[in-house]
């Protein structure tokens, strides 16, 4: 099997799916574990009528660096709840 594309999301989006995390589902994951899930909600890869599963994985993040970036996260939100 190869890559057959890679996609990026920005900061921005990573803050605010680590905020929904936290907000929504009361779980702590580090920036890089909610990356495929910030390209789905954010809609960077679109599944139009598809069921989509993401892996969502690690807690390993200074606690002091995720209340900084759940912080800067308050400004921006989530399109894909929209």
């Amino acid at each position: 099997m190869c890559v057959k594309d890679i996609v990026t999301v920005s900061d921005d989006q990573l803050r605010t799916q680590m905020q929904f995390f936290a907000e929504r589902m009361k779980i702590v994951v580090e920036p890089a574990g909610c990356l495929a899930a910030a390209a789905v909600m954010h809609r960077v890869v679109a599944f139009s009528g598809a069921r989509v599963g993401v892996m969502v994985s690690g807690g390993n993040v200074d606690m002091a660096l995720f209340a900084r970036s759940i912080a800067a996260a308050k400004a921006f939100s989530c399109v894909a709840w929209r």
